[in-house]
């Protein structure tokens, strides 16, 4: 079956979208280096801080698109330095909620602030309505691969 026009242009914003993850994961590493982080650590942290309360693994990595024994890995080393805690789960007691320490908040007020000066600057010369149609459309995209 060849790809209709609508499919090759599809297939091009995919293979840009692979592309661009891999750049924007190696400018979060570089954003996030200074506070002793990475992109990955960084995107564990953020789902938890995006939803406001504390969340299993498994939701952590559903909210991501991630593997949960990947994120497990995560949350033990963010747990060895201090960054999140493990909470009871009155729900499921053998799935603790991962909650963002004192000193983890910390850290992701630092990262914030670098985010926001690096995207800020990303931003500049686009359209904010130009923005928002792209992002309608990778949902749109997201939400028929689910």
């Amino acid at each position: 079956m060849k790809r209709t026009a609508e499919g090759e242009a599809l297939t091009a914003l995919i293979l840009e979208t692979f592309r661009l993850n891999g750049e924007l994961l190696a400018a979060g590493n570089k954003l996030t280096k200074p506070m002793g982080m990475t992109s990955a650590r960084w995107q564990v942290m953020g789902a938890i801080d995006e939803w406001g309360q504390p969340l299993t693994v498994a939701q952590i990595a559903r909210r991501m698109g991630l593997a949960r024994q990947g994120v497990q890995r995560i949350v033990n080393d963010l747990k060895a330095q201090g960054l999140v805690t493990l909470e009871a789960n009155l729900d499921h007691k053998r799935s603790p909620l991962v909650a963002i320490s004192e000193t983890g908040s910390a850290v992701m007020v630092e990262i914030g602030k670098a985010q926001a000066a690096w995207v800020n600057t990303l931003a500049e010369g686009l359209s904010e309505r130009r923005i928002r149609d792209a992002l309608r459309l990778l949902e749109i995209v997201r939400g028929r691969i689910e």
